[in-house]
């Protein structure tokens, strides 16, 4: 045999040992309970041309396992994408807060997830949407969930309205597709909307990448210091890469080119090495404060306007999830995740979501969903709280109940809420100061000529698909009353009167 064919051959049987060495280290593939799989490619029958066998476990399991691959899609904020870091505070607040995660110097592990609100889950990423900016802090007291969006209001101040107002947001029950009509039959009944309807029909609505967005709480929350006393705080993402935003004019070609961009750019942004940084502002008002403004602090729907921001630290996202489902889908945000020396405030559409969203959990994901890794506290669980589906926590001993003697649980009196002091009787009314157009007008003054270009055309371009015309001219109004050039401008892209927008707008209050 030549020379070069003893080569060839010693090289040729190598490579077939080193291929049944490495066929022989590969795991095999099991079942879920981890025994091999004997034929992944062949179902067993009976005889050559016979059904099917239900014997065939592998076979069964493979089936049922991907029956049950969805679990239900969020009802809002079912488009996701997140990512993993950490949050180092550099700035001293710890005068109006025991909370350790906001000790000088802490570092304290990070998952955040960014989603749209309203479209489903496969949707494109460019629709005019809010963006959701969900932040979970693995604290050494608990995890703590800041849940907020990228625009620092909402639409609604009270909770009970919040199923009614998805709903009209959401595709119409009897023909599935979205509607404006719906939207602003609904919104035209809700005047303390226009704020947030003006920043979401802005370029604001429509975000280039969510590395270049800010994120906002949204909702006032209580600091809460050593002695009980607590100061009012909101809470603010500065997103170091800046804002930018698409353009009408630039929604559509992106979305020719990638409808993903948003999920798509943040990943490939932490792949390369490209870390994203948002600093951690707070305003801070004392409760002796909240009269003196024009309208309530506590509104949903209002920003804090001439209160200045303390920043409290910064946040790297530096690593993304490996699985999407496990880590992103998984993940269960939730405000009355809550540690102490950070208690929500008396904001009613706070108040209702403490319910809501981590009812939504329980549904949604499973009673246990805290001990999935994703979600569960860095530090140790010792609650009585027991049994349920997909449970996989570690309660031993004989003792579930409090009080007790053969096993005590003592509380922290560290850990006590603030006393809030009450006056007056329950009721059902709307707050005192609703200033419900001001704030509206300021930001549309705030936009540049071009961003009010935009929004004109964003906005005229879905209110323009209203027949109703009480409906039309009452939209028309609330902005008009917000600023006279926007409501005047919208009404004439619109080919509406004016005059009478004008009249309509001078008999509104604020």
């Amino acid at each position: 045999m030549p020379h070069r064919s003893l080569i060839a051959a010693f090289v040729s049987a190598q490579l077939l040992l080193s291929g049944a060495a490495f066929a022989q280290a590969a795991p095999p593939l099991t079942r879920d309970n981890g025994a091999a799989v004997g034929d992944n490619q062949n179902s067993q029958t009976a005889g050559a041309d016979g059904p099917v066998l239900l014997q065939d476990v592998h076979l069964i399991q493979k089936l049922q396992r991907f029956d049950r691959e969805r679990i239900p899609e969020r009802v809002v904020h079912a488009r996701g994408t997140g990512a993993h870091g950490s949050f180092v505070v550099t700035g001293d607040i710890s005068r109006y807060t025991r909370a350790k995660v906001f000790q000088p110097g802490t570092t304290t592990p990070v998952f955040v997830r960014f989603s749209t609100v309203i479209h489903g889950n496969h949707s494109p990423e460019t629709l005019r949407d809010p963006r959701g900016f969900a932040t979970k802090f693995y604290t050494s007291e608990g995890n703590w969930d800041l849940v907020g969006n990228n625009l620092p209001v909402f639409f609604i101040r009270d909770a009970i309205k919040f199923p009614d107002m998805v709903h009209s947001l959401k595709p119409s029950p009897d023909t599935n597709v979205q509607d404006p009509a719906r939207v602003f039959d609904f919104f035209s009944h809700v005047p303390e909307a226009t704020q947030m309807l003006t920043r979401v029909y802005s370029d604001y609505g429509t975000p280039r990448s969510y590395r270049e967005m800010d994120g906002n709480g949204v909702h006032a929350y209580k600091l809460v210091d050593d002695q009980g006393g607590y100061v009012y705080v909101k809470f603010h993402w500065d997103s170091r890469q800046g804002e930018h935003n698409l353009s009408g004019a630039q929604i559509a070609s992106v979305q020719g080119r990638d409808f993903n961009h948003l999920s798509n750019d943040l990943m490939k942004a932490i792949e390369r090495g490209d870390y994203p940084k948002w600093d951690l502002y707070v305003q801070i008002l004392k409760p002796d404060q909240l009269d003196q403004f024009a309208f309530n602090p506590l509104d949903a729907t209002k920003v804090w306007t001439g209160v200045p921001e303390v920043k409290v630290g910064t946040m790297t996202l530096d690593r993304n999830p490996a699985n999407i489902f496990q880590e992103t889908e998984q993940a269960a945000f939730a405000p009355a995740n809550l540690v102490p020396g950070i208690e929500p405030s008396e904001d009613r559409l706070l108040q209702g979501r403490m319910f809501s969203y981590a009812d939504t959990q329980l549904y949604r994901v499973g009673t246990n969903v805290n001990q999935l890794p994703i979600n569960a506290p860095k530090v140790a669980v010792n609650s009585n709280n027991q049994d349920g589906e997909h449970n996989s926590g570690a309660r031993t001993g004989k003792v579930n109940y409090e009080p007790s003697r053969i096993q005590p649980k003592p509380q922290s009196d560290a850990a006590r809420y603030s006393a809030l002091p009450l006056s007056g009787a329950t009721q059902q009314a709307r707050i005192a100061k609703t200033l419900n157009f001001r704030q509206a007008g300021e930001f549309y003054r705030s936009l540049s000529a071009d961003e009010r270009k935009s929004l004109i055309a964003n906005l005229a371009g879905d209110l323009g698909q209203v027949r109703d015309e009480t409906t039309m001219y009452t939209m028309l109004s609330y902005f008009h009353k917000a600023d006279a050039d926007y409501g005047t401008r919208l009404a004439q892209a619109l080919k509406r009167d004016v005059a009478k927008v004008k009249s309509l707008s001078d008999a509104l209050s604020d």
